[in-house]
């Protein structure tokens, strides 16, 4: 099946964060006996590991997060509180704990996004208290409408396959690992990443 023909499907030399997130999981599944029977420091040693991978997830999934009820860091601080409340129940189903803490901030994402449309906000500026020699307004509002634009065009996707799209694209997860995070088998995400992506450029084509 000629589905791999696009920017996830790197030669696995030329993917490192691949190779990243394998060694990562390989350690994580080392410490997590020992957390999970109760060793603090194993504990704190998996809160440093994930934190900057689900720091950076999150921000893949929210993006600017001024429409939102919380930031990106209160949904990363959620989602470390529950990782470290759910260790001692932790048992290895047949997925890596890294999958196993990738669904749970897909799950803390997707309850932000929920509050969001519950809930709006609408943010007032703020004066700056000095000058600031970073990217100017101009700047700023198209880097925000180009992912603005984003999220709308990633709306007309299925959440299923908005997921895969993350983990495949952004995060370079192989088709295995992305299968154990959502629980199918890697023919089936090949396939819901090649219907994602032509979906998605159906779309632009209509909109050109």
């Amino acid at each position: 099946m000629g589905t791999e023909h696009n920017t996830a499907a790197l030669p696995k030399n030329l993917n490192p964060a691949l190779s990243e997130s394998r060694r990562v999981a390989a350690e994580l599944d080392k410490l997590i006996g020992p957390a999970a029977a109760g060793d603090r420091a194993a504990v704190t040693e998996i809160v440093r590991i994930v934190h900057p991978l689900v720091r950076r997830y999150c921000g893949a999934r929210l993006g600017n997060t001024a429409h939102l009820q919380v930031t990106a860091d209160d949904v990363v601080q959620e989602i470390l509180i529950a990782t470290v409340n759910a260790i001692p129940r932790y048992r290895d189903q047949g997925k890596s704990f890294l999958a196993f803490v990738y669904g749970i901030a897909a799950n803390k994402v997707a309850d932000a996004f929920r509050r969001s449309q519950q809930h709006p906000t609408y943010p007032m500026a703020e004066m700056p208290d000095a000058p600031c020699t970073s990217a100017g307004p101009e700047e700023w509002a198209l880097a925000s409408e180009r992912r603005a634009a984003t999220r709308e065009l990633m709306k007309i996707l299925a959440p299923a396959h908005r997921e895969v799209l993350v983990m495949r694209i952004v995060l370079g997860w192989s088709a295995a690992q992305t299968a154990e995070a959502i629980g199918t088998s890697p023919g089936v995400v090949r396939v819901m990443q090649h219907r994602a992506l032509n979906k998605l450029r159906a779309e632009l084509k209509m909109a050109s």
